[in-house]
């Protein structure tokens, strides 16, 4: 059994953060020792560390939760139910590296533009651009 701070090292997060998950309902701690200290398992480090990159994939702490509930109850959940939920987060990347591609683009061109010599500012071409860019887009 591991005490918060060695759970905390061993996923490489603060006890604070396994708290949090508690709160969350992410994480249980069921045994504790005489002096109130909170023990955790294997199992507890498995499930933190499945929270960690879950996170780190960008999965929001809700659809953590889900993951968690198939992983936990295999015998109610289909495989589907988790393919599912993995499309979506695809989607979602997917669209923000198109988003990210188009805001390159476009920073590209502006940098091109621009001569970048030491001259005044007054006839910069990247603020010129801008300045015509924000008066056109209405939002």
């Amino acid at each position: 059994m591991l005490r918060i701070g060695e759970l905390a090292r061993l996923a490489d997060v603060t006890p604070d953060t396994i708290r949090y998950y508690e709160k969350q309902q992410m994480m249980d701690h069921e045994v504790r020792t005489e002096g109130g200290f909170r023990l955790y398992s294997e199992s507890d480090l498995q499930r933190l560390k499945f929270i960690r990159y879950a996170k780190q994939l960008g999965f929001t702490l809700e659809t953590i939760r889900e993951l968690l509930s198939i992983r936990i109850d295999p015998d109610h959940h289909t495989c589907q139910e988790s393919k599912s939920i993995v499309q979506s987060r695809l989607a979602e990347v997917e669209s923000k590296i198109k988003e990210l591609q188009h805001m390159q683009r476009s920073l590209q061109r502006l940098n091109d533009a621009c001569c970048g010599t030491a001259h005044s500012s007054a006839y910069c071409s990247i603020l010129e651009a801008l300045e015509q860019g924000a008066s056109q887009r209405k939002e």
